[in-house]
């Protein structure tokens, strides 16, 4: 099977050279999302509301290869300092309130410093290539 990346009007294409989602026969490989919005180009100071921010980047990458967020297997959050673990916790139970997937959260630097977390995924698909 080869990598098909993922394209469409519907989410921002990344200013460095990589694909928001690679799928992969019935597999999505999603980018880390961080917290910018793409709409205002604005970043918020406040980690919640940065949060929330990437996981709803991360929902319209999904949605742009034909899934979501019910479909995700497994996570890995970037998380810039441990004192948001407890918010990021309540966030998760809420953008995944069913089955949540498996998760990693490694305490890391990111590239830019404005970014308190990144979020990365692999989700299931059940449509065909076409």
């Amino acid at each position: 099977m080869k990598p098909v990346a993922i394209k469409s009007s519907n989410i921002p294409h990344p200013a460095m050279s990589y694909s928001q989602a690679v799928r992969v026969g019935n597999l999505i490989f999603v980018a880390g999302q961080t917290g910018f919005n793409f709409e205002s180009g604005f970043i918020s100071t406040d980690f919640e509301t940065q949060a929330r921010q990437a996981f709803d980047n991360l929902s319209a990458v999904l949605a742009a290869a034909d899934s979501g967020l019910d479909k995700v297997a497994k996570t890995t959050i970037w998380l810039v300092d441990a004192a948001n673990f407890d918010c990021l916790n309540k966030l998760y139970a809420e953008y995944f309130p069913t089955n949540p997937p498996a998760r990693s959260t490694p305490i890391v630097a990111l590239p830019k410093k404005e970014f308190q977390l990144s979020i990365e995924a692999i989700a299931t698909v059940e449509t065909e290539l076409g």
